[in-house]
């Protein structure tokens, strides 16, 4: 763990709280499309939802949809005021589907690391605005 601190490979140090007992008990995945995919659009929804807390991941996709969002909830009243107050006031949004979390089978952070020792990316080819 020190050499991977020292080659500056943390993005942040957490601990890991188990949602259900705090009464996040739903899971749900939106997928979000947008009217537009122009630069301005997708700025303005990245910094509406990078805003709320609820939202836990947020990717921009190919396919379908433009977005897909993992937010946690205590109910779906909450989720219905996060649709309707917050989701469907951002400009530009012209579809929203959600799909509910059934059983998490899997979930880890851990990164798959090679048993055999790191090779590191060439900087220059690392995104470095980690989220």
């Amino acid at each position: 763990m020190r050499a991977l601190e020292k080659l500056g490979l943390f993005k942040q140090q957490v601990t890991l709280l188990n949602p259900e007992p705090l009464g996040l008990r739903i899971n749900v995945f939106i997928q979000v499309s947008l009217e537009k995919q122009v630069e301005d659009a997708l700025l303005r929804f990245e910094q509406a939802i990078s805003e709320r807390p609820e939202v836990m991941e947020c990717y921009l996709m190919t396919g379908d949809a433009d977005y897909l969002l993992r937010v946690v909830m205590p109910d779906m009243q909450t989720l219905e005021r996060f649709i309707v107050d917050h989701l469907t006031k951002i400009p530009g949004i012209s579809n929203i589907r959600s799909s509910f979390a059934l059983k998490q089978v899997r979930y880890k952070t851990a990164l798959p690391l090679p048993s055999s020792g790191l090779t590191l990316a060439d900087p220059d080819d690392v995104a470095t605005d980690w989220r």
